[in-house]
């Protein structure tokens, strides 16, 4: 699997992290998605999905 994140199209909702807090996080100033890890292990796979799935903007690209 392999994560890539639009930051320009991110809204700062922050559905990503509360779903995957080990893949995702936010900037302070502003809420935009930090990708904290673009190849996360097997273990982290349904919820980097889930996440994706749930960011109102599409803003997370999962690969694999």
């Amino acid at each position: 699997m392999e994560i890539t994140v639009e930051e320009d199209k991110c809204v700062g909702a922050g559905q990503c992290v509360l779903v995957a807090p080990e893949v995702f996080d936010q900037r302070d100033d502003d809420g935009i998605v930090i990708l904290l890890d673009a190849r996360p292990p097997a273990a982290q796979h349904d919820a980097t999905r889930q996440a994706a799935q749930v960011c109102p903007a599409a803003a997370i690209l999962v690969r694999g």
